[in-house]
């Protein structure tokens, strides 16, 4: 069963939502951390049924400025804020009467695994952290674009600085988009990509403010993995194309405890059946090796 809620980050809220396993509490919980510029509604129910079925309680949410949580201007790409919110994610976690706080991990897709892996090696006390498809330097995407394409942002980066500083409203580009377009991301088939993770008739808000692009430029989580102290699953996407998978290899190698397990997909098809199916089974099994209380309700159906 799946409520939804919502907890205090920073200046705003964050709109949760939390899944619980049949049982009594307290349980072991897992916080999920979505892809750059995604919400709930793109594909994290799979997630919630499937880890919850298997005895863990599911947390997730929208990070602020995006999808149902607070925060002005829309669609605002802030590292600083998005770590504040996982941080704000795992203090309700470990808050919560039907959690157990001693017994929390984090999971993070796509651009969420740089924060979730960055989180984690704040948090020698989380029980583990899974990440799939990483996308571990934030300068990936827009290189994998071109650089006629990351050219192409200048002026209206340019302009929403200034925009901000005078306070007037933002400047906005499009995440996403085909080769040629103007947007962050212009990779072949990404546009399909983002678009099947999306339900019937979900009104995706593609756009994000120019100047979001400037710290992500800068932002490299891979530098974290020798700081994790917990348990790391790296599930490698051998056909990648937002980043090179040799930077997911080297994570798991640098990681005190990393493991990397191999998929023959790019970076959208870990979303959908047959690769969903195999790799929720490996991280289901990992959850279970690092969460004890939940061993006998992990492995069995």
């Amino acid at each position: 069963m799946t409520e939804k809620t919502s907890f205090l980050s920073g200046d705003s809220f964050c709109a949760a939502w939390l899944t619980l396993p049949t049982g009594s509490g307290p349980f072991p919980t897992i916080v999920l951390v979505h892809g750059g510029g995604a919400t709930h509604d793109m594909k994290l129910e799979q997630y919630e049924t499937a880890f919850s079925e298997r005895g863990f309680a599911v947390l997730s949410f929208d990070f602020r400025h995006l999808g149902e949580s607070g925060g002005e201007p829309r669609q605002l790409m802030s590292i600083s804020r998005y770590l504040e919110d996982i941080e704000a994610a795992i203090h309700f976690a470990k808050n919560h009467p039907q959690l157990d706080a001693s017994q929390v991990a984090l999971w993070g897709t796509s651009f969420g695994a740089s924060h979730a892996l960055v989180a984690s090696a704040r948090h020698p006390e989380l029980k583990a952290v899974v990440v799939q498809c990483p996308m571990l330097r934030g300068r990936s995407p827009a290189l994998a674009s071109g650089l006629t394409s990351v050219l192409r942002l200048t002026f209206p980066i340019l302009s929403d600085i200034g925009r901000q500083v005078f306070g007037l409203p933002r400047k906005y580009v499009a995440l996403v988009g085909n080769p040629g377009d103007p947007a962050f991301v212009t990779v072949p088939g990404a546009l399909a990509g983002w678009q099947s993770v999306m339900p019937e008739g979900y009104r995706f808000d593609n756009r994000i403010t120019a100047a979001s692009g400037i710290s992500t430029l800068f932002y490299d989580a891979s530098k974290y993995a020798r700081d994790v102290q917990c348990p790391l699953l790296v599930c490698i996407s051998d056909r990648e194309t937002l980043m090179d998978p040799a930077i997911a290899v080297q994570v798991a190698r640098d990681a005190k405890f990393g493991k990397a397990i191999h998929y023959e997909a790019d970076h959208f098809q870990v979303y959908h059946s047959p690769v969903f199916d195999q790799m929720i089974e490996d991280q289901i099994s990992f959850f279970a090796k690092n969460f004890e209380p939940a061993n006998s309700l992990a492995v069995s159906r």
